[in-house]
């Protein structure tokens, strides 16, 4: 089994030679003055890098460039500042790293499925695409008051879950780079802003499907074999038909899809997956059957080999475990998958916030088909609309409102600048304390965008970033890399630039994203109406992974910190839900109490409080 990408970027200072010398990595990248630029672990092929007399470039992961095209490119770059149009050339998903005349540039993708995270090591600024090799270098414990944020459901709210887990370990913010000076210091710079949504649909179109083509360019290369999801939704399925053109050529890989079986009664996405397969010449296409899937919850009792944080999806870890062996006993090496799609191309409740001030027409029409489909109560939606929260008045209210009841959606929409989020009823006082107290703090952060249903976009692709960086972890392990080109930069923004009206169409289901694929995918395929649904594989696998689960309330680690009440979790767990969102505390809790027990113990803080230090 190979080893997910590992790497560590050193600024050019004496100081850093002594962090690279207690280094176990077998690969060195050097600054021009011979001192450890890039230490780490990677595969043949995932890094490309060129240098002259005073710069040097590295890109790492999938990338259109080869050291021919970055070497051409060096004689433009004279600041590290100057590195930004050649990163806002490049399609894929990739780290970018240079050295300017000694000063290092280190970002990663605006999704975070790469992402940078720094902290301080001795004299210098260390750069890492993982928290936990930076809190090896440091000692750093764990902050317990950060894990308590990871009790939210259905998540903390931005900029809160892009919160380090370790001490003295920062992850890059949003749209920045991290610039490490001679003198060892480290700093965040901003260079990426969100696009004006102002392009039309019939112009913008072409773009988003060069985009994705583009990027599904960078990952289909000549020989070997890639492998697709093919759900039978719109997103994966789009991905599949573009993959499929690209391996038409000569020397492409061979192509496979798989497709996994749902439990649940009624849902027909294996049809229409059926269908797309048919339509695709010269794919092999593999159905999982659901009985032979470990359900949801399995395997939990086992420890994360992944300890940046609590794994959003520990619940559903065995299903990857088991897809990524399949895929490797096929021959795949790289798997593509559709997440991101719902975020460009879905126009959730945000969208009519934003509309509601810059189309009035056009959000009475959608107001009323939303109202519709969700039987919301016309004062209840209104009000919503109305609302002129900013991003911390938001948060402020948020943080006031921690252990109410949820709120009902069929009486009235979310329509803020995030999902609600609660604390779990077993949560304990001192958990509650340290969230809100948490969340006040950060009152003043602005949103990622002034526009509501754009900085929601941005919020849940950097979400879905995370997600797909840590199942590459898992996966890794298997010889396969996770990708998700609906993720990357070049497609953000060619989405984000259509225009708020075309994305938010009534009539049809993600009406941008079928415009864009129309011609790609059959016409038949893109009139799919019906939406599957996936709660029944949730409530049989609580099911039938009870005891295990009941087995970790026993010596409860989130117990022992004070954060949970063990008894009450374990109620909890044998409780009845009529709806699944309730199980959204489950999953969280769950997350975090297999994180704690996978963690060295030597990274536990030192005082057992919730609110006891600072990170």
């Amino acid at each position: 089994m190979e080893s997910p990408l590992e790497i560590l970027a050193l600024p050019d200072h004496a100081a850093a030679e002594g962090v690279a010398g207690g280094l176990a990595r077998p690969q060195t990248i050097p600054h021009a003055s011979g001192r450890p630029w890039i230490v780490g672990r990677w595969l043949p092929g995932e890094v490309t890098w060129a240098a002259d007399r005073r710069c040097r470039v590295a890109v790492l992961g999938c990338a259109t460039i080869d050291s021919e095209r970055l070497t051409a490119a060096l004689p433009r770059i004279r600041t590290v500042d100057d590195v930004s149009r050649l990163a806002g050339s490049l399609s894929g998903s990739f780290h970018v790293l240079a050295a300017v005349n000694g000063v290092v540039r280190a970002q990663g993708s605006l999704s975070t499925a790469c992402q940078i995270f720094h902290a301080r090591v001795g004299e210098v600024t260390v750069a890492a695409n993982a928290p936990d090799l930076l809190a090896d270098l440091t000692g750093a414990p764990f902050a317990e008051e950060t894990l308590a944020l990871h009790l939210l459901a259905p998540a903390p709210p931005y900029p809160l879950n892009e919160r380090s887990l370790w001490r003295g370990v920062k992850a890059l913010p949003f749209g920045c780079y991290l610039e490490l000076a001679l003198d060892g210091a480290g700093r965040a710079v901003r260079w990426w802003a969100p696009p004006t949504p102002e392009t039309p649909l019939a112009e913008g179109a072409e773009h988003v499907r060069s985009a994705l083509a583009d990027a599904v360019a960078a990952r289909v290369r000549p020989g070997g074999t890639v492998s697709a999801d093919l759900s039978g939704g719109l997103d994966s399925t789009s991905l599949c038909f573009l993959m499929a053109a690209a391996a038409a050529a000569p020397d492409a890989p061979r192509l496979m899809t798989i497709h996994r079986e749902s439990l649940n009664q009624g849902n027909d996405d294996l049809s229409w997956a059926r269908q797309a397969a048919r339509a695709m010449a010269g794919v092999h296409h593999v159905v999982l059957p659901g009985q032979q899937v470990p359900g949801m919850f399995a395997g939990l009792g086992e420890p994360d080999s992944d300890a940046e944080s609590p794994l959003t999806r520990v619940h559903v870890r065995a299903k990857i475990r088991h897809t990524a062996a399949v895929l490797a006993e096929h021959g795949s090496t790289l798997h593509v998958t559709g997440d991101g799609g719902d975020e460009l191309f879905y126009a959730g409740p945000s969208f009519l916030h934003t509309l509601a001030r810059r189309h009035p027409v056009r959000w009475l029409r959608n107001m009323r088909v939303d109202r519709s489909l969700h039987r919301w109560r016309l004062t209840a939606t209104v009000r919503e609309v109305l609302n002129g929260r900013s991003y911390g008045e938001w948060l402020s209210a948020c943080a006031a409102t921690l252990t109410d009841p949820l709120p009902r959606p069929s009486r009235s929409p979310e329509i803020g600048w995030d999902a609600t989020i609660r604390m779990p009823a077993w949560a304990t006082p001192a958990a509650v304390d340290a969230v809100r107290a948490l969340i006040d703090a950060a009152e003043d952060v602005q949103p990622m965008s002034p526009l509501r249903c754009e900085h929601t976009a941005l919020r849940g692709l950097r979400k879905g970033g995370e997600v797909i960086r840590r199942t590459g972890r898992i996966t890794g392990r298997y010889g396969i890399s996770w990708q998700a080109p609906f993720l990357d930069d070049r497609v953000i923004e060619a989405a984000l630039s259509l225009r708020l009206e075309d994305r938010a169409a009534t009539g049809a289901y993600k009406p941008a994203l079928a415009a864009v694929m129309r011609g790609t995918v059959p016409d038949a395929i893109l009139a799919r109406r019906t939406k599957a649904e996936f709660s029944q594989g949730v409530y049989t696998g609580l099911r039938e992974n009870l005891p295990e689960l009941l087995a970790l309330c026993d010596d409860m680690r989130l117990a022992r910190l004070g954060l949970v009440d063990a008894d009450a979790f374990r109620a909890a767990l044998v409780g009845l839900y009529p709806n699944s969102r309730g199980l959204l505390f489950l999953h969280r809790t769950l997350a975090c109490e297999v994180w704690l027990r996978s963690v060295p113990a030597s990274a536990a803080p030192a005082a057992a409080s919730p609110t006891g230090g600072t990170a």
